[in-house]
Parts: structure tokens; sequence; C-alpha cells
């Protein structure tokens, strides 16, 4: 008894001990994934078995979303997961993503897989008009998501039709024009075809150095008033914070970037924001909720850190990583060099081959017609030497005729009537039988003269024939020697040259080799820029081509915004630039005033 008492105390404790467990879901922009959690994991626990699992070491600009009602909020790093106001059903959800923007992405975005999470957040608020973008820009941009997820366009393959079911434009701008789906794909193709040779990681980059030049890119909107109770918007992102109209999201009447700003803090629903300079008023503004409160002081806070990081060197580990990065970059551009090569040498092996069949079928029909015109010079030859053996026998029976006609005009002349009368006729028979005899044989001479020349025509035939018959066994010994093995010429990999390619892939990458990529690199932002000039007037073009469909009518006043804006020639940061060029006193003062 007492040993079965202890053995259900003993089995008791060993239960409480074992570790509870939950199911946490992690939604990505193109994954799921499910996990165990411990009851006792923190916010950072989670986090980073997230990370560790993605691969993901860029951390900083992430997080984990949730909703409480109808707010976003952030898991927090140092709180126990399910002491968030989450929901207690299993498995609890959380979407991973960016919660901070870089400020340059192709300066800050070290990993593959950083810019491609990237890409795919910022791509799908762009698709659901969280991030408003002007018509020509968004072709611009699907074209590149197209290069990203299709590589090099290639009309054999993308045929007419075959991006029917992506969703690629935001609907405000496809309703905006009177363009059918098919015109629509044309122009994003036409863009398509321009971006050969870049790779996805290339072709989503140039997707974020486009869209982060966008003015809602990055940033995070909150309803606010300030002391007079007038309706305004928080904008927080990257460069600091701005103030905008409640019907003008592009816009910022005002703006305060980090380095002005010394603290900020709230209390209930109250937001305070002390400037750096001390001899300046706060200025305070009241949101709707304390939850958005909490919430904008988490944006603020890492937003804030992350713009002072960027002003200092580079950590250890960002070293590392761009360092690791450099080489990698390297690496994958050698090896596209390589596979362009071994491209280029495939498309040159295929394009000999067809030539060398192409050639071949042409031999061939030289051959057909050298039998043919053999087989006329044969049937031709026959006849000549049928027809010149007939001429032949008929000159032998004129000449027979002209000796017998001979004969007789000697006769005739042997037995001379003794009349007159018989003397003339006689003389008449000898004058009629000696014309007979004379054109006997003028007759006999031109039939001997066309058997000559039969016999002639007949020898120019058989030479003839005989040429013939030399040039089809020319021709057979040419396409016997012609190389007809296609699959040893398509096949450029057993060609020798390989030898040369696979020897020279050394991955040791000197001091010469950095020197190298970088030189490489400065070249390629020079052409970027020069690029960036004829980018816009290709823009402009395709929008000067498709204003004549634009449908008045269906404008949104983000669309009348854009074109106010494209008129006057501003963007985000010159935007911006002007508005800091104020002193921070008069700009908390037209804050208070607004």
């Amino acid at each position: 008894m007492a040993g079965a008492i202890a053995s259900r105390m003993s089995f008791s404790s060993l239960k409480r001990k074992q570790p509870k467990t939950f199911t946490v879901r992690i939604i990505t922009m193109d994954a799921e994934m499910e996990f165990n959690c411990e009851v006792k994991w923190k916010g950072k626990d989670l986090f980073d078995l997230v990370c560790r699992t993605l691969g993901l070491r860029e951390t900083w600009f992430f997080g984990l979303q949730y909703m409480i009602k109808d707010t976003m909020a952030w898991l927090k790093m140092d709180k126990k997961v399910l002491d968030h106001d989450v929901p207690k059903e299993e498995p609890v959800t959380f979407h991973f993503l960016a919660k901070f923007y870089p400020e340059n992405a192709e300066d800050e975005l070290v990993q593959d897989i950083t810019q491609h999470l990237f890409f795919l957040q910022v791509k799908k608020q762009i698709l659901d008009e969280k991030i408003s973008c002007p018509p020509e820009a968004s072709v611009l941009l699907a074209s590149y998501a197209v290069q990203a997820k299709y590589g090099d366009y290639d009309p054999t393959v993308h045929k007419r039709g075959f991006l029917a079911q992506e969703e690629l434009l935001p609907k405000r701008v496809i309703n905006l024009y009177q363009m059918t789906p098919e015109m629509w794909e044309e122009r994003i193709t036409a863009w398509y075809g321009q971006h050969r040779g870049r790779a996805r990681d290339e072709a989503e980059m140039e997707y974020l150095k486009i869209a982060q030049d966008l003015e809602m890119y990055g940033v995070n909107y909150f309803a606010i008033r300030n002391k007079k109770g007038t309706e305004l918007l928080l904008g927080v992102d990257a460069l600091g914070l701005h103030i905008y109209d409640m019907e003008n999201r592009l816009t910022p009447k005002i703006s305060f970037p980090w380095n002005e700003i010394r603290n900020v803090s709230y209390s209930d629903k109250e937001f305070t924001i002390k400037p750096l300079d001390k001899k300046i008023d706060v200025f305070k503004f009241n949101s709707s909720k304390l939850r958005v409160n909490k919430l904008i002081l988490q944006l603020c806070i890492g937003n804030h850190d992350l713009f002072m990081r960027r002003r200092k060197a580079d950590s250890l580990e960002v070293q590392q990583m761009k360092a690791q990065a450099r080489e990698e970059k390297a690496r994958k551009q050698m090896e596209r060099q390589r596979l362009a090569r071994e491209k280029q040498m495939r498309e040159e092996a295929e394009r000999t081959r067809d030539e060398l069949e192409r050639r071949l079928l042409q031999l061939k029909d030289e051959a057909t017609m050298a039998n043919e015109a053999l087989m006329r010079s044969e049937e031709t030859a026959d006849l000549l030497a049928e027809k010149a053996q007939i001429t032949e026998e008929e000159a032998k029976l004129l000449a027979q005729k002209a000796a017998e006609a001979e004969q007789e005009m000697q006769r005739i002349k042997a037995t001379a009537i003794r009349t007159e009368e018989e003397k003339r006729l006689m003389e008449q028979k000898v004058l009629e039988a000696e014309m007979l005899a004379l054109k006997m044989a003028e007759e006999s001479e031109r039939r001997a003269k066309e058997a000559d020349q039969l016999k002639q025509d007949l020898q120019e035939a058989r030479d003839s024939e005989r040429r013939a018959k030399q040039k089809l066994l020319e021709i057979t010994s040419k396409s016997s020697y012609t190389p007809m093995n296609s699959g040893s010429t398509a096949l450029p990999a057993d060609m020798p040259t390989f030898n040369l390619i696979s020897e020279s892939l050394s991955f040791d990458f000197k001091d010469t080799d950095m020197k190298r990529l970088s030189m490489e690199i400065e070249k390629e932002k020079v052409e970027y820029m020069e690029k960036s000039k004829h980018l816009q007037e290709q823009l402009n073009e395709l929008k000067t081509e498709i204003e004549a469909l634009k449908l008045k009518e269906r404008e949104t006043a983000m669309d009348i915004l854009h074109s106010e804006n494209n008129e006057r020639g501003s963007s985000k940061h010159n935007t911006i630039k002007k508005l800091t060029l104020q002193s921070t006193k008069s700009r908390v003062a037209f804050f208070e005033e607004l």
C-alpha cells in the first residue's frame, strides 16, 4: 500500500516536472511553420527560433505581429508569449514581418533571405494599395516581379497569356484605364524583355530600389489630434516623424528627423515629443487608444535606434556578413558568367547543328536535282542515238538511189536513139537524170552532215552524263563526311573548351579579385545613375502612351495627388528635405496651429 502511494507520488512529481507546451503557427510572406513552445518561453525565445529556422541573421528589421481586436501589435521580446493579449486557442498565430524599413535597401540589406522577405512584403503592400504607386511605376515594378519569378524572357516559352493568372498590378491602376488584360500584359512584357540577364536577387533589389522612393513606403500611419483638436495623421518611418493632412498621405506638412528628437513618451492617450534643443518647448498630441500609443512608442524607439546605428561604423557581425555577402556575390557572378558562357556555347552549337542540317538538306536537294538531270541526259542521249541511226540509214538509202540513177543515166547514154526526136527526148531524160542525180547527191550530203551533227550531239550528251555522274559522286562524298551526330554537336559539355572553363573556376578571392570586384561595383553605380535618367524618360513615355486611355472619372484622390506631385517635380526625399530646412521651433509652432 505504501509502495503504491509512493509510486503515485513519484509519477505525479515527474508529471509536474515535465514542461507544458503549446503550439504556435508562424506565417511568413511565402510559408507557414508550426512550433511547439514551452509555456515559460519569452518573445525572444520564439523569435530566435523562427530566425534560426529561416537562416536569417539581420533580425533587427523583423518582428512577430498579431492583432488585438482591430489594432496591430508586436510581440515583446522580454515578455512571455502567453502573457501577451493573444488568443489562447491553439495554434497561436503570429505573422513574421518586417517591422522597420531600411533607408537604402541596396546598402543595408545584406542577406538574400532578408531581401526576399522585404520584396514579398513590399510587393503585397503595393498590390493591396497600402503603398500608393503611380500606374507607370506599377508596370515597371510588375516587370521586375516577373523577371524574379520566371527568369529571362523567352518568346518561345513565355507566350501570349502566360501572365493571365498573375496578380501584378493594383486594382486601382487596372480600373483607371480602358485597357484589356492583354494590353497590360503586352506593356509589362515589353519592360520584362529588357531585364534579361538579371538573377532573382538582382531583380528583387531593383524592385525595392524603385519602391523605396514611393511616398508611402515604410510609413506607419496613426490618427492623432493636436492641442487645437485638429485631426491629423502621424507617420513614423526610418527618417523620422511626419505630420500629414487626413486626406493626403503622400505629402507631409511637417517633418522631424530623428536627430532632432531627444525623447518620446506617453501618458495614457497623450504622446509627448521632446526636441533635442532644450530651449524649444515640447509638443504633444493625442491618439485614439492607449494601445496605439504603445505601438507608436515601439516604432519610434526601434526606428531611432536603427537611424543612429546607420550613422556609426558597422559592428563586427555586420562587417562579417557584408564580407561574406561580397564573396557570395562574387561567386554568384562568376557562376552566372560561367553559365552564360555555357549557354552561349550551347546556343552556338545548336546554331551550328541547325546550319549543318540545313546544309545537308541542301546537299540532298542538289543530289536529287543532279539525279534528275542525269536521267534526263540519259533519255536525251538515247533519243539522239536512235535519231542518228535513222538518219544514217536514210543517207545510205539515198546514196544507193543516187548510184542507181547514175547507172540508169549510163544505160540511157549507151542506147542512144537515132532520131532527133528521140535524141531530144533522150537529152531531156539525160538532163532530168543528171538533175535527179545531182539532187540525190546533195540530199545525201545533207543527210551525211545531219548524221555527223547528231553524232556530235550524242557525244555532248554522253559528256554531260559523265559530268552529272561526277557531280553526284562529289555530293555523295561530301555528305558522307558531314558530322551528323547531333547529340555530340548539341551538347557543348563534351567540347574540349569546357576543360578551360572548369579549370578557371577557382573561388580563391585574392586582393586583386576583390579590387576588381570593387571597381566593377563602382562602375555599376555609375551605369545605374545613367540608366536612371533613361528609366525616367521611359516611364514618362509609357505614361504619355496610356494617358489617352485613362478614364478621368475613375481617378481617386491618390491619383490626383500623384499627378500634382509629378507636375511640381516633387519627390519623397526632396519634400522632406525642404520641410526640415525650417527651424525646429517654427515647425513645432506650425504643428500646434494646424
